[in-house]
This record gives structure tokens, C-alpha cells and sequence, in this order.
């Protein structure tokens, strides 16, 4: 073996071997078992909430196929409507044209040739991170097959009366000219005023004051509502009010939307533009008027004199037309949560449209049940209740989208606007019985995404043909998800999968927290924060991270401060860290918590990680160079590590079996560093170097480190898969083990018949013995090789017989040149003193430390850190440090000062030991 892991040598060689050996594929043989990767979108690039969630997926996918399991991680993406139509129509517009100048067919066709030649580039990065998936069955929702099945979907959804086309209130996103879904808005708050606009009364004298943040959009006020309960407003409600800069008036409602406490108590109703006034306008029968044309412009059903303006200039007049007729009451600055387009960044506005939907209720109810009565379990369970809450108030479903890409409704009009849904014009004309002079146009919308995105977990697998791979792998058994999609896309292939196959889509959903920077910042583009999972596994200069953070960014005063912040956060960029240990750094970090804080340092550990096993496989093969033969003898430190390692399998079981990934890998962190690394490999060297170890216990030994070494592999190699290929390749004829990789081996599982409690408690008693003595030369600064005189005074009758019998492993770790037993009366001489249990370990320091220079070394640390603790000190009391400071720089001050002050203690408490010496 290479002396240092160099991950980037093996990484990609090792996963081409797989690949091209199928090692992926089901076996058809064992139980099923069946993970639908969330497709992404066919545009998108890995950002680390793919390869968080997707490291967990091949976790589970390689545990279960190393159980023997018939395993499919069915991988595939999205055609991601209004992302993949946006790029394209970005790169049309460099050329000078646009998708309308185009034609629809020569759009499609340009989108489909830019999904040929650049489309798939997350599924190459997708291997980068080692995931394991079935390639040749990747699927693409606009596969003809998976069409086809959309088109069946929506055809038979409409015979039953779920699918209908009408009039509602929808995101509109006026640059795009589309509606969108919720979670495609992000909602932030912004900074605007509240305009508190008078009113006057139609009948008498006076007015009522309303304040709106939307001026523009009174001009489709239909009422104004004041709350039922409001005293100052009951002896109007049912009169009319003179609609400001128009002819007409509108009635005052009472109803209990209505917050007393906020502005005036008085709110215009607007139900065209706004999601909350239009429920209002239904309960009160009012008549919605929509003052927008599709780009947001107002229309004619607004006095003339504001026709065709856009709504931020039709804004500006109309307050300055309300100002010149004395009816602003007052103005004041607001912050208020605005809407905008994911995609666009565009504000965007309730419009009212003709759209097609979708009744959710009836198909609500079962997906309820299916998680009320355990058919599928939410993993934490905390989840049910999001899942309820949405389902139990769910709307009809909005499926329609103003695109060319994607899944073109199947429906066609006749000339007075009727409807006519089937396969194609022809099946239409058949199914309706239309004569050949009824002239039909097909419709110009495409389904939501999300629509094709509901099918996935059976599209994918034939369905509706009864394939043999749906019959086995359908339902799935667990489904790896964020929870910012549970209402999105979770629950809505809960409902889907009910209705169309009768059966459940996967039995467990484990909703996994996002991943934020170390601050616990979301990562975005506008921060400068985001992290490419690729550059943490490849490594990245600090000029090219930089040049990769502003790209972009339309405000140079923006890039300046990303920039400023990067190169003062990362001076050098990113080290090459390697697959595996990015891989480890996202399963320790996989707690049940809504958010996940991704810090470098843990990284950089794991790195370190890599090296260690890398290492200790190194000793173990220098030590052995082939098979054991002939009989054995088992030392206390072989019987201690393979009981620990059964220990540790069955701790892995039980967190993987409980999605806890954190402590999964905490389990095999602790056992292959501090046991198996630390101790045993340094346990063993004594026994395979001294005279006196006869050839039976060597062999003992050489058996257990090739033994340990080649299950730590197969235990690991779900998590940290490259380096467990490499080093196992090596290990496995040394251990007896027969095939070509280590991914189709069996898991570990628990051998009972070598666990053994007593020999783990004889251990313990040596590495308590060992860690005394050298805790004595750390804290009292004595070489680590110098040969130490050791006196044991009182113990146990248990702690002589330890010591007789285990005195050539406590000499050879503790570097002791002698021991003698104390009489119990003895009086000591001057020594430093450790205690395990009732014996007292006694160091003489008669020529081991000058005590004086000691005293001065500790009393200079003392009071270089006691300044340093007085610096602090004053800094965390000035309210201008702690007031401005960002939290988490105040609470890592507090932290180091917390340290600080432990490591005075200490050092405090060694002076004093060798003043009394």
C-alpha cells in the first residue's frame, strides 16, 4: 500500500468497476427491497442537499445489499418545467430569438437537444459521491412510457369528475406569464410603507380609513370588511363606501377575518388579488374584479387614465392622485413579507385565471388513514402532525402551467371554448363522437411538474402494466426526503398511489433536516455561502472559489462583500478531502434536528479518519503477510477486540434500523479510532515482538488484527465505500475471504459465542493502569519514552492478580522499567500519585523533574493565560462588543473563554501537586 491516502488515485477507477460490472443491479434473489431517489431536476448541479440526502440513500442501499437483500435504488430525473425552460430560452436569447419566434415543436426540440448534450450533469456528479444506483434502469419523467402513463392519468382522473378546468385564484408569475406552485414562491421580508387611504361614506358625511401596503390593487376592491365584534364599526356595517379615484361604491362587511388591531380595523377586500380576501369574497357572494393583465399591467377594467401602466408605476400615480385629493391619511415604512418567484425573482401576484384542477379531498382521506392506522410511519414521528395539518385543510390542486415544456394537457377546444379530453384529436373525436367539421385546438398548458413527479414510485417501475418489477418492488420501503417538500410531493404520492394502485407507495418516510453553513445560515447565492460538495471532495483554490461565489451577481457592491468575506473566511480554499470522508461528515451529522449545521472542522476530522484506517491497515499488513495456519491462541487484547467488535455490530444494526445515522457512525468511529487504533494495534505490538509469546499466540494475534480488520471493512463500507473497496481487496485473501468486491460481502452480524463482558472488564482494569501513568507524565512533563520506577501501594486482592498476570502489557504501554508492590504500612517516598479504584499508583520523581524549573514553567503558563482569560473577560462585559457582534461570535468567545478557564484549573491543580511533591 501507498504510504498516505490519496483518495482522487482509487475514487473514480473504483467506481467505473462497478458500474460496468452491474454491481448495482438487483440480484433477484433475497427479500426486496426498493429506494426511489427524488429525482432532480435535469437542470440542476449537486449542491449539498443532494449529497447529504443521497449519501444517506446509499447507506441504506449498500447496508441492505450486503444483507443479502434484492435491492433497487432506482435513480432518474425531472424535466423541471420552468427551470428547464429558462435556461433554454437564456441561451435563445444570446442568439437573438425567442421561443415565440421559434414555434412550439422547434422549442421542444431545442430543449431536448440541450437535454441530450448538457441536461444529465447531476447524475455524473451523483456518481462522484459514490452512489450505488441502478443505472440502465434510469428513468426521465418525459420518457414516452412515463407520458404515456401521465396522459392515461389524467384522462381517467377526468371521466371520474376529480380533474375539472375553472376559475380561481392562483400564484401568477407576471414575467414568466405562469402559474406557479407554493413552494416555487419564496417569501421574504422587505422593507415598504403602509399606505392608510380614506375612504368616504356614500350616504353621509365623514369616511372610514383602510391601510393597504397595495394601493394599486384598490381598484378591484369589492368591499370593505370591519370585524363583527368591532364596536366602532357597527352602525356601519351594510352601508356603502365611494371607492377612491372611481364612480363606484362598495359595501362595508363584517366578518372575522378581520384583525381589529391592526391599522384602522378596517380591510379592503380584494378577491382577484389576494388569496385571503378571495376566501372572504366567497363566504360574502362577492364578485371578483380582475384589474391585471397577464405581465401585470392594469387593464380595462380600471378608469382609463391608469389602462396599460405597469402596477409599480399605476402605484406611483394613484398614491399621487389620492395625495392630490386629500385622501392619504398617513404614511409609515413597513416591513411586510413579499413574494417572488423562485425562478424569476419576480413579485408575484394572486391572479385570477382559468386553470385546470384537481379535487384533493376525496383522495385526502385514505393517505390520512394510511398514517393514522401505521401503514406508513413518519420518521421522527413529529412529522404526522405537518402531515395532518396540510391534509386535513387541503384545496383542489391548481395542475396547470402557462409552458411549452413538459406534459401537454391532453384536451381540446371547440370553438365556443368546450372542453374535450382524450389520448389525441383522433381519440377525442371517437370518444365524443364529434363530426369531422368540428374544428378542435389542442391545449396550450402543460401539467405541474409535480403531477408527473405524484406518479414516480409506480411510473418508474411500468405501471399501469403489472411488470414484474412493479410487483416486487412496489410498494417501496422508505422514502429519504426534506421536509420542506412533506406537503409538495410527499403526501401528494401518498394520495396518487392510493387512488391509482390501490396500494400504499412506500412503507416509511424518513424526513431528514436541511443543511445549513456552520452559522446555521441557509445556503444561497445572494449570501456568498454555498458550498459545491464537489470542491470539498476535489479541493479548490481560493481564487476559483471566489471567481465560483460572485459569478452572477448583477450588484458589484454585493461581489465586493462576498468576496471580502470568502477570502477572509478561507484563505486557501478548500483542501481535497476525497468522497468517503465528506460521505462520513454528512452521516455523523444526521441527527432527527430540522436543521443541520455543516461545519469544515468536522470535515477535515474525518479526513484525518481516512488516514487512520488507512494506517492501521498498513500495520496489520505488514504484520501479516498470509493466511494463519495451524492452532491459536487468543490473547486478553484479541478476546477484548472481538467482543467489542460484536459490541459495535450490533450498536450499527440498531442505528440503521432506526435511521439514526449519527449514531451509527459515532458507533464505528469510536471502535476503529479509540479501540481498535489507539489500543488494540498498540496491545498487540508486544505480543507479536516479545520472546516470550509462544508461536500460537502470535498467530493468535495476526488472526484477530487480519480478522478485525476485514469486519471493520465490511462494516464501514456503506458509509465510506472507496477506501473500504481498496483496502479490503488487500485484506480479503489474508482473512479467507472469497469475491470480487467487497460490496456484495455480507454484513457483519453479531457472533454471541465471542462477546464476553468479564474479559472487556479485565481491559479496562489495564487501560485504566496505563492512562494513570501517563496522565502522570503529561501533567508533569515527562519525556513519553523515559523509562518510569512505579510503586503500587494497597489495592485489591483482584488488582495483585491483574497486575501478575497482565504485567507485560502494562511495562510495554506504560514504558515502565520496574514495579514494585508497597507494604500496605510503608510510607511512601516523595511521588506523583494516581488512583484506579483503591490502588494507588506511586511515580517517585527523585530525578524525574527539576521541581523548581517545573514550578517556574507552570506559574509563566499560568499567568500568560490568566491575561489572556482578563482580556476576554472585558470584552464579553462591553455591551458595544456583545450588542453588535454577531451571536455566534459572542457564544464562540464565551466558549474559549469557558476552555481558558478549564485548562487554568488545570494547570492550577498540577502546581499545587508539585509543591506538596
Amino acid at each position: 500500500m501507498e504510504k498516505t491516502y490519496e483518495p482522487h488515485q482509487i475514487e473514480q477507477s473504483w467506481y467505473q468497476t462497478w458500474e460496468n460490472k452491474h454491481y448495482f443491479a438487483p440480484k433477484q434473489h433475497g427479500l426486496p427491497y426498493c429506494i426511489m431517489l427524488p429525482p432532480p431536476n435535469v437542470t440542476g448541479t449537486l449542491h449539498m442537499g443532494h449529497g447529504f440526502g443521497c449519501t444517506l440513500m446509499d447507506i441504506l442501499i449498500r447496508y441492505h445489499r450486503m444483507l443479502g437483500e434484492n435491492v433497487l435504488w432506482q435513480p432518474g430525473t425531472d424535466h423541471a418545467g420552468i427551470a428547464t425552460q429558462m435556461v433554454v430560452e437564456k441561451r435563445l436569447m444570446l442568439e437573438g430569438k425567442t421561443r415565440e419566434t421559434l414555434g412550439r415543436e422547434a422549442f421542444i426540440e431545442k430543449i431536448w437537444e440541450w437535454k441530450n448534450q448538457s441536461g444529465n450533469a447531476i447524475t455524473q456528479q451523483l456518481r462522484r459521491l459514490g452512489a450505488s444506483l441502478d443505472w440502465p434502469r434510469e428513468r426521465f419523467t418525459m420518457d414516452e412510457s412515463l407520458c404515456a402513463t401521465v396522459q392515461k392519468v389524467f384522462i381517467n382522473l377526468y371521466r371520474e369528475g376529480l380533474i375539472y378546468r375553472g376559475t380561481r385564484l392562483v400564484n401568477w408569475d407576471p414575467k414568466l406569464h405562469t402559474a406557479i406552485s407554493d413552494l416555487e414562491v419564496i417569501s421574504n421580508e422587505e422593507e415598504g410603507k403602509l399606505w392608510h387611504i380614506r375612504y368616504p361614506l356614500a350616504d353621509q358625511e365623514g369616511y372610514i380609513v383602510v391601510a393597504t401596503t397595495r394601493p394599486e390593487t384598490l381598484l378591484g376592491d369589492v368591499a370593505v370588511a370591519v370585524h363583527p365584534d368591532d364596536e366602532r364599526y357597527q352602525h356601519l356595517i351594510g352601508k356603502q363606501v365611494q371607492l377612491p379615484l372611481t364612480h363606484r361604491t362598495v359595501p362595508i362587511i363584517s366578518d372575522e377575518y378581520v384583525d381589529k388591531a391592526f391599522g384602522s380595523g378596517c380591510v379592503k377586500i380584494t378577491p382577484a388579488h389576494d388569496f385571503n380576501d378571495y376566501l372572504v369574497g366567497e363566504r360574502h357572494q362577492l364578485k371578483p374584479i380582475n384589474i391585471f393583465t397577464r405581465d401585470a399591467h392594469l387593464n380595462k377594467n380600471t378608469p382609463q387614465q391608469y389602462q396599460g401602466l405597469e402596477r409599480f408605476a399605476a402605484r406611483e400615480q394613484i398614491v399621487k392622485d389620492l395625495e392630490n385629493s386629500g385622501l392619504i391619511e398617513k404614511i409609515e415604512k413597513h416591513i411586510s413579507k413579499i413574494p417572488r418567484g423562485e425562478k424569476s425573482n419576480a413579485i408575484i401576484e394572486p391572479f385570477l385565471t382559468e386553470q385546470w384542477f384537481m379535487k384533493m379531498q376525496p383522495l385526502a382521506e385514505p393517505a390520512i388513514r394510511a398514517v393514522e392506522n401505521g401503514e406508513i410511519r413518519f420518521i421522527p414521528d413529529n412529522w404526522n402532525k405537518t402531515y395532518f395539518q396540510w391534509l386535513n385543510n387541503i384545496e383542489d390542486w391548481c395542475i396547470s402551467r402557462q409552458l411549452w415544456w413538459g406534459h401537454r394537457i391532453p384536451a381540446w377546444y371547440d370553438k365556443k371554448g368546450k372542453a374535450y379530453v382524450g389520448e389525441s384529436e383522433a381519440d377525442v373525436r371517437a370518444y365524443y363522437q364529434l363530426a369531422d367539421t368540428v374544428q378542435l385546438t389542442q391545449d396550450n398548458d402543460v401539467l405541474d411538474t409535480w403531477f408527473s413527479s405524484a406518479l414516480w414510485p409506480f411510473s418508474t417501475l411500468g405501471w399501469p402494466e403489472h411488470t414484474q418489477e412493479f410487483k416486487t418492488f412496489y410498494p417501496g420501503n422508505v422514502l429519504v426526503t426534506g421536509f420542506d417538500i412533506i406537503f409538495f410531493w410527499v403526501a401528494r404520492m401518498i394520495m396518487m398511489g392510493l387512488k391509482l394502485t390501490g396500494k400504499i407507495p412506500f412503507r416509511e418516510v424518513f424526513i431528514t433536516g436541511l443543511i445549513r453553513d456552520q452559522d446555521g445560515q441557509k445556503m444561497s447565492k445572494s449570501k456568498g455561502n454555498v458550498i459545491d460538495p464537489l470542491d470539498l471532495i476535489d479541493g479548490i483554490d481560493i481564487d476559483a472559489l471566489v471567481e465560483k461565489r460572485i459569478y452572477g451577481l448583477m450588484q458589484p457592491a454585493k461581489a465586493k462583500q462576498i468576496e471580502a468575506q470568502t477570502r477572509k473566511q478561507y484563505p486557501e480554499g478548500f483542501a481535497s478531502h476525497g468522497t468517503d470522508a465528506l460521505r462520513f461528515t454528512f452521516c455523523a451529522l444526521a441527527s432527527y434536528g430540522r436543521e443541520i449545521r455543516f461545519d469544515l472542522g468536522r470535515l477535515e476530522g474525518y479526513r484525518n479518519f481516512c488516514n487512520k484506517l488507512w494506517n492501521a491497515a498498513r500495520y496489520v499488513f505488514m504484520n501479516v503477510t498470509e493466511p494463519q495456519q495451524g492452532s491459536l491462541e487468543l490473547s486478553l487484547p484479541d478476546r477484548w477486540i472481538l467482543s467489542r467488535l460484536q459490541n459495535t455490530i450490533a450498536d450499527a444494526h440498531a442505528a440503521l434500523q432506526q435511521y439514526r445515522f449519527d449514531l451509527f457512525a459515532h458507533a464505528i468511529y469510536e471502535f476503529t479510532w479509540n479501540e481498535f487504533c489507539d489500543w488494540y494495534l498498540e496491545l498487540s505490538k508486544p505480543i507479536l515482538t516479545s520472546d516470550k509469546s509462544s508461536a500460537a499466540q502470535q498467530r493468535g494475534t495476526r488472526h484477530t488484527l487480519i480478522t478485525v480488520l476485514e469486519t471493520l471493512l465490511r462494516l464501514l463500507h456503506p458509509i465510506m465505500p472507496f477506501i473500504t473497496e481498496e483496502i479490503w481487496q488487500r485484506a480479503a485473501p489474508l482473512a479467507d475471504k472469497k469475491g470480487d468486491t467487497i460490496m456484495l460481502q455480507a454484513y457483519p452480524q453479531v457472533d454471541p459465542s465471542l462477546q464476553n463482558e468479564l474479559i472487556e472488564t479485565e481491559l479496562t482494569w489495564v487501560k485504566a493502569i496505563i492512562i494513570a501513568i501517563r496522565t502522570v507524565r503529561s501533567e508533569m512533563n515527562i519525556a513519553p519514552g523515559k523509562p518510569l520506577a512505579v510503586l503500587l501501594h494497597k489495592g485489591t486482592e483482584s488488582d495483585k492478580r491483574r497486575y501478575q498476570q497482565y504485567q507485560s502489557l502494562i511495562h510495554a504501554l506504560a514504558k515502565l522499567e520496574s514495579v514494585a508492590w508497597l507494604d500496605l504500612y510503608a510510607i511512601p517516598p516523595e511521588s506523583a500519585t494516581a488512583l484506579v479504584g483503591d490502588l494507588e499508583i506511586l511515580i517517585p520523581m527523585a530525578g524525574l523533574i527539576d521541581k523548581d524549573e517545573e514550578s517556574a514553567r507552570l506559574t509563566r503558563e499560568i499567568a500568560k493565560l490568566n491575561k489572556e482569560s482578563e482580556r476576554m473577560e472585558t470584552k464579553l462585559q462591553n455591551p458595544q462588543f456583545v450588542d453588535k457582534a454577531p451571536a455566534d461570535v459572542v457564544t464562540k468567545e464565551r466558549s474559549r473563554l469557558a476552555e481558558l478557564k478549564t485548562t487554568l484549573t488545570k494547570l492550577e491543580q498540577q502546581l499545587e501537586k508539585i509543591a506538596a511533591l
